[in-house]
Protein backbone atom coordinates (compact mmCIF):
# COMPACT_ATOMS: atom_id res chain seq x y z
CA UNK A 1 0.00 0.00 0.00
CA UNK A 2 1.53 3.56 -0.93
CA UNK A 3 -0.27 6.63 0.50
CA UNK A 4 -0.77 9.96 -0.56
CA UNK A 5 2.87 11.92 -1.26
CA UNK A 6 3.14 15.59 0.90
CA UNK A 7 2.30 18.10 -2.01
CA UNK A 8 4.70 21.14 -0.70
CA UNK A 9 4.58 24.44 -2.47
CA UNK A 10 2.38 24.43 -5.12
CA UNK A 11 3.15 28.02 -7.24
CA UNK A 12 -0.34 29.34 -8.24
CA UNK A 13 0.81 28.51 -11.55
CA UNK A 14 0.67 30.71 -15.34
CA UNK A 15 -0.04 29.35 -18.57
CA UNK A 16 2.66 29.08 -21.27
CA UNK A 17 2.97 28.15 -24.60
CA UNK A 18 4.27 24.57 -23.19
CA UNK A 19 7.17 22.76 -24.35
CA UNK A 20 8.17 20.42 -27.20
CA UNK A 21 6.94 17.53 -26.11
CA UNK A 22 4.02 18.68 -24.64
CA UNK A 23 2.90 20.04 -28.48
CA UNK A 24 3.53 16.59 -29.73
CA UNK A 25 0.93 15.33 -27.04
CA UNK A 26 -2.01 17.60 -28.97
CA UNK A 27 -0.77 15.03 -32.02
CA UNK A 28 -0.32 11.60 -30.11
CA UNK A 29 -2.84 8.96 -31.44
CA UNK A 30 -3.29 8.18 -28.10
CA UNK A 31 -5.41 11.30 -27.34
CA UNK A 32 -9.03 10.28 -27.72
CA UNK A 33 -10.88 13.52 -26.73
CA UNK A 34 -9.66 16.98 -26.40
CA UNK A 35 -11.92 19.57 -24.72
CA UNK A 36 -10.19 23.03 -24.65
CA UNK A 37 -13.55 24.68 -23.04
CA UNK A 38 -12.44 27.93 -24.52
CA UNK A 39 -15.46 29.15 -26.19
CA UNK A 40 -17.12 25.53 -26.72
CA UNK A 41 -17.42 22.04 -26.16
CA UNK A 42 -15.93 20.74 -29.31
CA UNK A 43 -13.40 17.81 -29.38
CA UNK A 44 -10.11 19.05 -30.75
CA UNK A 45 -8.46 15.65 -30.79
CA UNK A 46 -9.13 13.78 -34.71
CA UNK A 47 -12.08 11.88 -33.09
CA UNK A 48 -15.02 14.30 -33.27
CA UNK A 49 -16.03 13.38 -29.75
CA UNK A 50 -17.80 16.96 -29.44
CA UNK A 51 -19.86 18.10 -26.02
CA UNK A 52 -23.08 19.24 -25.61
CA UNK A 53 -23.41 21.75 -22.95
CA UNK A 54 -25.50 22.56 -20.46
CA UNK A 55 -25.32 26.16 -18.38
CA UNK A 56 -21.49 26.34 -18.81
CA UNK A 57 -20.80 30.46 -19.27
CA UNK A 58 -17.14 30.21 -21.43
CA UNK A 59 -15.24 33.16 -21.43
CA UNK A 60 -14.65 33.06 -24.66
CA UNK A 61 -10.72 32.36 -24.90
CA UNK A 62 -9.66 30.16 -22.07
CA UNK A 63 -11.88 28.18 -20.01
CA UNK A 64 -15.53 27.74 -18.65
CA UNK A 65 -17.58 28.00 -15.61
CA UNK A 66 -19.52 25.79 -13.86
CA UNK A 67 -22.05 26.67 -11.31
CA UNK A 68 -22.31 23.34 -9.35
CA UNK A 69 -26.21 23.28 -9.65
CA UNK A 70 -26.50 22.46 -13.28
CA UNK A 71 -23.69 23.12 -15.62
CA UNK A 72 -21.78 20.20 -17.36
CA UNK A 73 -20.87 19.17 -20.85
CA UNK A 74 -22.05 16.02 -22.21
CA UNK A 75 -19.92 13.59 -24.84
CA UNK A 76 -21.77 10.50 -26.56
CA UNK A 77 -20.74 7.43 -26.09
CA UNK A 78 -18.04 6.09 -28.46
CA UNK A 79 -15.83 3.08 -29.58
CA UNK A 80 -12.85 5.88 -29.01
CA UNK A 81 -13.75 6.88 -25.68
CA UNK A 82 -14.13 2.49 -24.43
CA UNK A 83 -11.41 2.12 -22.27
CA UNK A 84 -12.23 -1.35 -22.00
CA UNK A 85 -9.27 -3.33 -20.32
CA UNK A 86 -6.80 -1.12 -21.28
CA UNK A 87 -4.33 1.71 -19.51
CA UNK A 88 -5.63 5.41 -19.55
CA UNK A 89 -5.24 8.64 -18.44
CA UNK A 90 -7.52 11.38 -18.18
CA UNK A 91 -6.04 15.35 -16.99
CA UNK A 92 -7.86 18.82 -16.63
CA UNK A 93 -6.91 22.29 -15.81
CA UNK A 94 -9.39 23.18 -12.50
CA UNK A 95 -9.90 26.15 -10.78
CA UNK A 96 -11.70 26.36 -7.08
CA UNK A 97 -12.06 28.95 -4.41
CA UNK A 98 -11.31 28.80 -0.77
CA UNK A 99 -14.19 29.80 0.68
CA UNK A 100 -16.59 27.14 -0.43
CA UNK A 101 -20.49 27.03 0.11
CA UNK A 102 -21.00 24.03 -1.94
CA UNK A 103 -19.66 20.53 -2.70
CA UNK A 104 -17.12 21.17 -5.11
CA UNK A 105 -17.95 17.69 -7.19
CA UNK A 106 -17.02 15.89 -10.14
CA UNK A 107 -14.14 17.00 -12.83
CA UNK A 108 -14.98 14.37 -15.32
CA UNK A 109 -16.73 10.69 -15.53
CA UNK A 110 -18.14 7.81 -17.36
CA UNK A 111 -19.87 6.03 -15.56
CA UNK A 112 -23.02 3.61 -15.10
CA UNK A 113 -24.64 3.29 -11.71
CA UNK A 114 -26.39 0.20 -12.66
CA UNK A 115 -23.87 -2.05 -13.92
CA UNK A 116 -21.32 -0.17 -11.46
CA UNK A 117 -18.55 0.04 -14.22
CA UNK A 118 -16.59 3.16 -15.56
CA UNK A 119 -14.47 5.60 -13.60
CA UNK A 120 -14.70 9.39 -12.29
CA UNK A 121 -11.93 11.90 -11.09
CA UNK A 122 -13.58 14.91 -8.43
CA UNK A 123 -12.85 16.14 -5.57
CA UNK A 124 -14.55 14.73 -2.10
CA UNK A 125 -16.50 17.33 0.51
CA UNK A 126 -17.94 15.35 2.76
CA UNK A 127 -20.21 16.88 5.73
CA UNK A 128 -23.29 15.52 7.60
CA UNK A 129 -21.57 12.09 7.60
CA UNK A 130 -23.75 11.98 10.64
CA UNK A 131 -21.12 14.26 12.91
CA UNK A 132 -18.37 16.57 11.32
CA UNK A 133 -16.87 17.13 8.29
CA UNK A 134 -15.26 13.61 6.93
CA UNK A 135 -13.04 14.54 4.14
CA UNK A 136 -12.59 18.58 2.35
CA UNK A 137 -10.92 19.29 -0.86
CA UNK A 138 -9.30 15.78 -1.19
CA UNK A 139 -9.07 14.29 -4.83
CA UNK A 140 -10.63 11.41 -5.71
CA UNK A 141 -9.97 8.89 -8.88
CA UNK A 142 -11.88 5.44 -8.60
CA UNK A 143 -12.79 3.05 -11.46
CA UNK A 144 -14.86 -0.35 -10.98
CA UNK A 145 -16.05 -2.83 -13.33
CA UNK A 146 -19.07 -4.17 -11.27
CA UNK A 147 -16.71 -5.64 -8.53
CA UNK A 148 -19.07 -7.60 -5.84
CA UNK A 149 -16.67 -9.77 -3.57
CA UNK A 150 -16.76 -7.17 -1.58
CA UNK A 151 -14.92 -7.17 1.70
CA UNK A 152 -15.07 -5.25 4.88
CA UNK A 153 -11.56 -5.33 6.98
CA UNK A 154 -11.24 -4.97 10.62
CA UNK A 155 -8.88 -1.95 10.86
CA UNK A 156 -8.90 -1.93 14.78
CA UNK A 157 -9.90 -0.57 17.85
CA UNK A 158 -8.58 3.23 19.00
CA UNK A 159 -7.51 3.13 22.12
CA UNK A 160 -10.83 1.49 24.50
CA UNK A 161 -13.70 3.39 22.47
CA UNK A 162 -16.80 1.81 22.74
CA UNK A 163 -18.29 4.55 19.96
CA UNK A 164 -16.13 5.97 17.38
CA UNK A 165 -17.88 9.41 16.65
CA UNK A 166 -15.56 10.98 14.33
CA UNK A 167 -13.97 10.53 11.56
CA UNK A 168 -12.09 12.85 9.50
CA UNK A 169 -9.18 12.86 6.95
CA UNK A 170 -6.02 15.80 7.85
CA UNK A 171 -2.77 16.21 6.22
CA UNK A 172 -2.79 12.97 4.67
CA UNK A 173 -3.68 10.83 7.93
CA UNK A 174 -7.27 9.63 9.11
CA UNK A 175 -8.34 10.81 12.79
CA UNK A 176 -10.93 8.75 15.10
CA UNK A 177 -12.54 10.61 17.61
CA UNK A 178 -13.95 8.33 20.40
CA UNK A 179 -16.65 7.77 23.46
CA UNK A 180 -14.54 5.87 26.05
CA UNK A 181 -17.22 4.74 29.03
CA UNK A 182 -15.26 3.88 31.77
CA UNK A 183 -14.02 5.27 35.18
CA UNK A 184 -11.68 8.72 34.73
CA UNK A 185 -12.01 8.05 30.78
CA UNK A 186 -12.31 10.77 28.58
CA UNK A 187 -12.70 10.95 24.79
CA UNK A 188 -9.14 10.76 22.86
CA UNK A 189 -8.30 11.82 19.12
CA UNK A 190 -6.30 9.23 17.49
CA UNK A 191 -4.46 8.84 13.93
CA UNK A 192 -4.50 5.96 12.11
CA UNK A 193 -1.13 4.33 11.35
CA UNK A 194 -2.59 0.86 9.48
CA UNK A 195 -3.19 -1.68 9.12
CA UNK A 196 -5.27 -2.36 12.29
CA UNK A 197 -2.79 0.06 14.69
CA UNK A 198 -3.81 3.77 16.10
CA UNK A 199 -2.08 6.09 17.55
CA UNK A 200 -3.03 8.75 20.63
CA UNK A 201 -3.28 12.19 19.91
CA UNK A 202 -4.35 13.18 23.21
CA UNK A 203 -7.57 13.85 25.58
CA UNK A 204 -8.21 17.42 24.86
CA UNK A 205 -10.89 17.84 27.21
CA UNK A 206 -12.19 16.28 30.22
CA UNK A 207 -15.38 15.15 29.22
CA UNK A 208 -16.18 11.39 27.66
CA UNK A 209 -16.19 11.89 24.07
CA UNK A 210 -14.55 13.83 21.15
CA UNK A 211 -17.80 13.83 18.80
CA UNK A 212 -16.85 15.61 15.58
CA UNK A 213 -13.90 17.01 13.80
CA UNK A 214 -13.41 19.31 10.94
CA UNK A 215 -10.54 21.08 8.77
CA UNK A 216 -10.86 25.06 8.79
CA UNK A 217 -8.09 27.11 7.46
CA UNK A 218 -6.25 24.42 6.69
CA UNK A 219 -6.36 23.45 11.00
CA UNK A 220 -7.63 20.35 12.65
CA UNK A 221 -10.61 21.24 15.20
CA UNK A 222 -12.41 19.03 17.42
CA UNK A 223 -15.55 19.11 19.74
CA UNK A 224 -15.87 17.62 23.08
CA UNK A 225 -18.98 16.55 24.51
CA UNK A 226 -21.13 14.54 27.03
CA UNK A 227 -22.88 12.01 25.38
CA UNK A 228 -25.61 9.97 26.91
CA UNK A 229 -25.19 7.01 26.13
CA UNK A 230 -28.52 5.75 27.36
CA UNK A 231 -29.51 6.83 23.73
CA UNK A 232 -28.11 3.53 22.48
CA UNK A 233 -29.33 1.62 25.38
CA UNK A 234 -25.91 1.18 26.68
CA UNK A 235 -25.07 1.82 30.33
CA UNK A 236 -24.59 5.91 31.36
CA UNK A 237 -21.06 6.91 31.31
CA UNK A 238 -19.51 7.05 34.88
CA UNK A 239 -17.75 10.59 33.66
CA UNK A 240 -20.47 13.10 34.21
CA UNK A 241 -18.15 16.15 32.95
CA UNK A 242 -20.19 18.09 30.25
CA UNK A 243 -18.59 19.04 27.35
CA UNK A 244 -19.46 21.88 24.62
CA UNK A 245 -16.12 22.89 24.15
CA UNK A 246 -14.06 23.05 20.96
CA UNK A 247 -10.27 22.65 20.15
CA UNK A 248 -7.56 23.33 17.79
CA UNK A 249 -4.74 20.73 17.24
CA UNK A 250 -1.15 21.47 17.75
CA UNK A 251 0.13 18.16 16.77
CA UNK A 252 1.60 15.69 19.09
CA UNK A 253 -0.91 15.17 21.73
CA UNK A 254 -1.28 19.10 22.58
CA UNK A 255 -4.37 20.94 21.95
CA UNK A 256 -5.75 24.41 21.98
CA UNK A 257 -8.80 25.84 23.67
CA UNK A 258 -10.78 27.69 21.16
CA UNK A 259 -13.91 28.18 23.29
CA UNK A 260 -17.37 26.77 24.60
CA UNK A 261 -20.90 26.47 23.36
CA UNK A 262 -22.19 28.25 26.67
CA UNK A 263 -24.92 26.21 28.04
CA UNK A 264 -24.44 23.32 25.84
CA UNK A 265 -23.12 19.85 27.15
CA UNK A 266 -22.94 18.50 23.55
CA UNK A 267 -21.88 19.17 19.94
CA UNK A 268 -22.05 17.14 16.96
CA UNK A 269 -22.28 19.11 14.19
CA UNK A 270 -18.79 20.67 13.16
CA UNK A 271 -18.35 22.28 9.63
CA UNK A 272 -16.43 24.69 7.07
CA UNK A 273 -18.85 27.06 5.60
CA UNK A 274 -18.13 29.81 3.43
CA UNK A 275 -14.50 30.41 5.24
CA UNK A 276 -16.69 30.33 8.48
CA UNK A 277 -16.48 26.97 11.27
CA UNK A 278 -19.93 26.53 12.45
CA UNK A 279 -20.83 24.25 15.61
CA UNK A 280 -24.43 22.14 16.76
CA UNK A 281 -25.49 21.77 19.33
CA UNK A 282 -26.67 17.53 19.68
CA UNK A 283 -29.13 18.27 23.01
CA UNK A 284 -31.24 20.99 23.89
CA UNK A 285 -30.97 23.61 24.58
CA UNK A 286 -31.08 23.81 20.33
CA UNK A 287 -28.49 25.91 19.16
CA UNK A 288 -25.86 26.92 15.99
CA UNK A 289 -22.61 29.12 16.51
CA UNK A 290 -20.23 30.85 14.43
CA UNK A 291 -16.32 30.93 14.76
CA UNK A 292 -15.46 34.68 15.61
CA UNK A 293 -11.74 33.68 16.56
CA UNK A 294 -9.88 33.65 19.86
CA UNK A 295 -12.43 32.27 22.17
CA UNK A 296 -15.36 34.03 20.60
CA UNK A 297 -18.86 32.31 19.10
CA UNK A 298 -21.72 34.07 18.04
CA UNK A 299 -25.70 32.28 18.20
CA UNK A 300 -26.75 31.99 15.00
CA UNK A 301 -30.44 30.90 16.47
CA UNK A 302 -32.01 27.95 15.53
CA UNK A 303 -35.28 26.97 13.42
CA UNK A 304 -37.62 26.07 16.43
CA UNK A 305 -35.80 22.98 17.07
CA UNK A 306 -32.90 21.23 17.34
CA UNK A 307 -30.00 21.61 14.78
CA UNK A 308 -27.92 18.55 15.23
CA UNK A 309 -26.02 17.24 12.43
CA UNK A 310 -24.74 19.81 9.30
CA UNK A 311 -24.19 19.70 5.95
CA UNK A 312 -23.88 21.46 2.26
CA UNK A 313 -25.86 21.86 -0.69
CA UNK A 314 -26.34 23.92 -3.36
CA UNK A 315 -25.26 27.14 -1.94
CA UNK A 316 -27.11 26.27 1.47
CA UNK A 317 -26.00 25.59 5.10
CA UNK A 318 -28.42 22.89 6.17
CA UNK A 319 -29.49 21.12 9.50
CA UNK A 320 -30.80 17.98 10.67
CA UNK A 321 -33.16 17.77 13.42
CA UNK A 322 -33.73 15.28 16.28
CA UNK A 323 -37.17 16.75 18.03
CA UNK A 324 -40.16 14.65 16.28
CA UNK A 325 -42.79 16.53 13.80
CA UNK A 326 -39.52 19.19 13.62
CA UNK A 327 -36.62 16.07 12.70
CA UNK A 328 -36.36 16.86 9.38
CA UNK A 329 -33.93 19.62 7.21
CA UNK A 330 -33.90 23.75 8.27
CA UNK A 331 -31.73 25.92 5.86
CA UNK A 332 -29.58 28.87 7.63
CA UNK A 333 -30.41 31.94 5.41
CA UNK A 334 -27.67 34.14 8.09
CA UNK A 335 -28.29 36.52 10.95
CA UNK A 336 -30.53 34.42 13.23
CA UNK A 337 -32.88 33.97 10.51
CA UNK A 338 -33.97 30.14 9.42
CA UNK A 339 -36.09 28.34 6.67
CA UNK A 340 -37.37 25.06 7.13
CA UNK A 341 -37.44 22.67 4.51
CA UNK A 342 -39.95 19.93 5.84
CA UNK A 343 -39.72 16.61 7.44
CA UNK A 344 -40.09 13.28 5.39
CA UNK A 345 -42.61 11.38 5.82
CA UNK A 346 -42.55 8.77 9.37
CA UNK A 347 -39.72 11.21 10.22
CA UNK A 348 -38.50 12.18 13.46
CA UNK A 349 -34.88 12.28 13.45
CA UNK A 350 -32.67 13.52 10.43
CA UNK A 351 -28.93 11.86 10.87
CA UNK A 352 -27.00 12.83 7.71
CA UNK A 353 -26.77 14.46 3.64
CA UNK A 354 -25.11 13.27 0.90
CA UNK A 355 -25.02 14.32 -3.00
CA UNK A 356 -25.11 11.60 -5.34
CA UNK A 357 -25.60 12.47 -8.64
CA UNK A 358 -26.33 16.16 -7.66
CA UNK A 359 -29.33 15.24 -6.06
CA UNK A 360 -29.94 15.42 -1.97
CA UNK A 361 -30.38 12.41 0.04
CA UNK A 362 -30.48 12.24 4.28
CA UNK A 363 -30.44 9.37 6.02
CA UNK A 364 -33.48 8.82 8.91
CA UNK A 365 -35.08 7.37 11.74
CA UNK A 366 -37.68 5.15 12.54
CA UNK A 367 -37.83 3.68 9.39
CA UNK A 368 -34.33 2.90 8.19
CA UNK A 369 -35.48 4.61 5.50
CA UNK A 370 -33.35 7.32 2.74
CA UNK A 371 -35.34 10.43 1.31
CA UNK A 372 -34.38 12.33 -1.42
CA UNK A 373 -35.31 16.19 -1.16
CA UNK A 374 -37.72 17.44 -4.28
CA UNK A 375 -38.00 20.65 -3.38
CA UNK A 376 -39.05 22.55 0.16
CA UNK A 377 -41.56 20.33 2.03
CA UNK A 378 -40.89 17.55 -0.71
CA UNK A 379 -39.39 14.24 0.11
CA UNK A 380 -39.14 11.40 -2.03
CA UNK A 381 -38.85 7.71 -0.29
CA UNK A 382 -35.59 6.09 -1.89
CA UNK A 383 -36.00 3.24 -0.11
CA UNK A 384 -35.83 1.42 3.06
CA UNK A 385 -32.21 -0.62 4.17
CA UNK A 386 -33.18 -4.06 5.13
CA UNK A 387 -35.48 -4.12 7.84
CA UNK A 388 -33.34 -1.58 9.91
CA UNK A 389 -35.08 1.27 12.16
CA UNK A 390 -31.74 3.83 11.67
CA UNK A 391 -29.80 5.55 8.61
CA UNK A 392 -26.71 7.37 9.95
CA UNK A 393 -23.30 7.70 7.99
CA UNK A 394 -24.35 8.30 4.34
CA UNK A 395 -21.39 8.79 1.67
CA UNK A 396 -20.79 8.28 -1.92
CA UNK A 397 -17.80 6.18 -2.69
CA UNK A 398 -16.40 5.10 -6.11
CA UNK A 399 -19.69 5.89 -8.03
CA UNK A 400 -22.31 4.56 -5.57
CA UNK A 401 -23.93 5.78 -2.03
CA UNK A 402 -23.44 3.79 0.95
CA UNK A 403 -25.50 4.25 4.40
CA UNK A 404 -24.66 2.63 7.67
CA UNK A 405 -27.25 1.35 9.92
CA UNK A 406 -28.96 0.85 13.22
CA UNK A 407 -29.76 -1.74 15.23
CA UNK A 408 -27.18 -4.37 13.64
CA UNK A 409 -24.37 -1.85 12.38
CA UNK A 410 -24.80 -3.01 8.36
CA UNK A 411 -23.98 -0.98 5.44
CA UNK A 412 -25.74 -1.10 2.22
CA UNK A 413 -24.97 0.07 -0.70
CA UNK A 414 -27.66 2.12 -3.23
CA UNK A 415 -28.49 0.44 -6.68
CA UNK A 416 -31.90 2.82 -7.34
CA UNK A 417 -34.98 4.10 -6.22
CA UNK A 418 -36.36 1.74 -3.64
CA UNK A 419 -33.34 -1.01 -3.97
CA UNK A 420 -30.45 -1.04 -1.62
CA UNK A 421 -27.84 -4.22 -1.21
CA UNK A 422 -26.83 -5.44 2.07
CA UNK A 423 -22.52 -5.22 1.77
CA UNK A 424 -21.79 -6.41 5.06
CA UNK A 425 -22.48 -6.31 9.10
CA UNK A 426 -19.63 -4.46 10.88
CA UNK A 427 -20.09 -5.13 14.68
CA UNK A 428 -21.50 -8.01 16.09
CA UNK A 429 -21.18 -7.33 19.48
CA UNK A 430 -23.46 -9.71 21.61
CA UNK A 431 -26.54 -9.31 24.07
CA UNK A 432 -27.08 -5.54 22.99
CA UNK A 433 -30.43 -3.64 21.73
CA UNK A 434 -28.33 -1.61 19.35
CA UNK A 435 -24.85 -1.52 16.99
CA UNK A 436 -24.33 1.34 15.01
CA UNK A 437 -22.47 2.15 11.83
CA UNK A 438 -22.18 5.88 12.51
CA UNK A 439 -19.70 7.83 10.32
CA UNK A 440 -17.62 7.71 7.30
CA UNK A 441 -14.94 8.79 5.74
CA UNK A 442 -12.81 8.06 2.88
CA UNK A 443 -9.03 7.74 3.17
CA UNK A 444 -6.31 6.36 1.49
CA UNK A 445 -8.80 4.61 -1.58
CA UNK A 446 -10.95 3.25 0.82
CA UNK A 447 -14.35 3.83 2.39
CA UNK A 448 -14.14 3.96 6.41
CA UNK A 449 -16.54 3.79 8.92
CA UNK A 450 -16.81 3.93 12.70
CA UNK A 451 -19.45 1.81 15.02
CA UNK A 452 -20.73 1.22 18.53
CA UNK A 453 -19.98 -0.75 20.62
CA UNK A 454 -17.37 -2.28 19.74
CA UNK A 455 -15.56 0.58 18.92
CA UNK A 456 -13.73 -0.51 16.23
CA UNK A 457 -13.26 1.04 12.34
CA UNK A 458 -13.25 -0.64 9.49
CA UNK A 459 -12.50 -0.29 5.53
CA UNK A 460 -14.04 -1.17 2.26
CA UNK A 461 -12.30 -1.05 -1.26
CA UNK A 462 -14.15 -1.59 -4.21
CA UNK A 463 -12.46 -1.65 -7.31
CA UNK A 464 -9.41 0.85 -7.41
CA UNK A 465 -8.83 4.09 -5.95
CA UNK A 466 -6.39 6.02 -5.43
CA UNK A 467 -6.95 10.06 -3.07
CA UNK A 468 -4.86 12.71 -2.16
CA UNK A 469 -5.47 12.84 1.13
CA UNK A 470 -4.38 16.43 1.82
CA UNK A 471 -6.53 19.36 0.43
CA UNK A 472 -6.12 20.78 -2.63
CA UNK A 473 -4.73 24.30 -2.62
CA UNK A 474 -7.35 26.93 -4.21
CA UNK A 475 -6.69 28.42 -7.67
CA UNK A 476 -5.91 26.89 -10.88
CA UNK A 477 -4.50 23.06 -10.96
CA UNK A 478 -3.73 20.62 -13.18
CA UNK A 479 -4.86 17.19 -12.24
CA UNK A 480 -3.95 13.84 -13.95
CA UNK A 481 -4.95 10.30 -12.89
CA UNK A 482 -3.75 7.25 -14.30
CA UNK A 483 -4.40 3.74 -14.63
CA UNK A 484 -0.97 1.49 -15.44
CA UNK A 485 -1.47 -2.18 -15.09
CA UNK A 486 -2.35 -2.78 -11.31
CA UNK A 487 -1.54 0.76 -10.39
CA UNK A 488 -3.99 3.62 -10.18
CA UNK A 489 -2.05 7.30 -9.80
CA UNK A 490 -2.69 11.16 -8.91
CA UNK A 491 -0.97 14.18 -10.55
CA UNK A 492 -1.08 17.61 -9.21
CA UNK A 493 0.27 20.35 -11.45
CA UNK A 494 2.81 17.81 -13.31
CA UNK A 495 3.99 15.97 -9.82
CA UNK A 496 3.11 12.77 -8.57
CA UNK A 497 1.07 12.80 -5.69
CA UNK A 498 -0.72 9.72 -4.67
CA UNK A 499 -0.70 6.15 -6.02
CA UNK A 500 -2.25 2.83 -5.15
CA UNK A 501 -1.00 -0.61 -5.91
CA UNK A 502 -4.11 -3.06 -6.60
CA UNK A 503 -3.66 -6.80 -5.87
CA UNK A 504 -6.19 -7.83 -9.11
CA UNK A 505 -4.20 -9.83 -11.64
CA UNK A 506 -5.34 -8.22 -14.79
CA UNK A 507 -6.98 -4.56 -15.58
CA UNK A 508 -10.74 -4.93 -15.66
CA UNK A 509 -13.05 -4.08 -17.79
CA UNK A 510 -14.67 -0.44 -17.45
CA UNK A 511 -16.69 -0.29 -20.87
CA UNK A 512 -20.42 0.85 -20.82
CA UNK A 513 -22.28 2.98 -22.85
CA UNK A 514 -22.94 6.21 -20.67
CA UNK A 515 -21.67 9.40 -21.49
CA UNK A 516 -18.74 11.19 -20.86
CA UNK A 517 -19.12 13.64 -18.77
CA UNK A 518 -17.35 16.88 -17.95
CA UNK A 519 -17.96 18.64 -14.77
CA UNK A 520 -20.42 15.72 -13.51
CA UNK A 521 -20.71 12.50 -11.78
CA UNK A 522 -21.41 10.18 -8.98
CA UNK A 523 -20.89 13.04 -6.46
CA UNK A 524 -22.13 16.53 -7.77
CA UNK A 525 -22.02 18.94 -10.24
CA UNK A 526 -18.59 20.87 -10.48
CA UNK A 527 -18.39 24.19 -8.59
CA UNK A 528 -15.37 26.27 -10.15
CA UNK A 529 -13.72 26.44 -13.59
CA UNK A 530 -12.52 23.94 -16.16
CA UNK A 531 -10.41 23.71 -19.26
CA UNK A 532 -7.99 21.59 -21.39
CA UNK A 533 -9.85 18.62 -20.32
CA UNK A 534 -7.93 15.13 -21.94
CA UNK A 535 -8.40 11.66 -22.49
CA UNK A 536 -5.41 9.57 -23.57
CA UNK A 537 -5.89 5.70 -24.43
CA UNK A 538 -2.22 4.89 -22.91
CA UNK A 539 -0.34 5.92 -19.63
CA UNK A 540 1.20 9.33 -19.87
CA UNK A 541 4.63 9.18 -17.94
CA UNK A 542 5.80 11.82 -15.34
CA UNK A 543 7.59 13.85 -18.34
CA UNK A 544 4.61 13.89 -20.05
CA UNK A 545 1.88 15.27 -17.76
CA UNK A 546 4.47 17.46 -16.22
CA UNK A 547 4.62 18.93 -19.68
CA UNK A 548 0.65 18.94 -20.25
CA UNK A 549 1.11 21.29 -16.92
CA UNK A 550 2.62 23.73 -18.53
CA UNK A 551 0.37 24.02 -21.73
Amino acid sequence: MIGTLALLALPLLCFGPGSPAGTELNTDPALKGWWKLAGDARDSSSHGNHGVAHGVIYDGTFSAEFDGRKSCVEIPDSDSLDLATGDFTVSAWIRTDEEMDDIIGDVLSKYDPETRKGFSLGLLDNAGVAAGQSNRRHLFFGTDWGQDNLEWIDRGRPGEAVFVMALTVYEGALYAGTYESGEGKTGRVYRFEGPDRWIDCGAPDPSNSISAMAVHKGQLYAAASHYRAGGSSLDASENTTPGGRIYRYLGGKDWELCGELEGHEAILGLIDFRGNLYASSLYHPAGLYRYQGGTEWENCGNPNSRCVVLGVWNGQLLSGGYDGDKGGVARYNGGRDWTYLGTPPGVTQTYSFASHFGELFVGTWPEGKVFRYGGPESWVDAGRLGDEKEVMGLMVYNGKLYGGTLPLAKVFRYEEEGSWTDTGQLDKTPDVKYRRAWTMAIHDGQLFCGTLPSGHVHSLEVGQCVTYDHALPRGWRHVAAVRNGKKVLLYIDGKPVAEKRSSVDSPKDLSNDSRLRIGFGPQDFFKGALREVRVYSRPLSESEIESLSSL
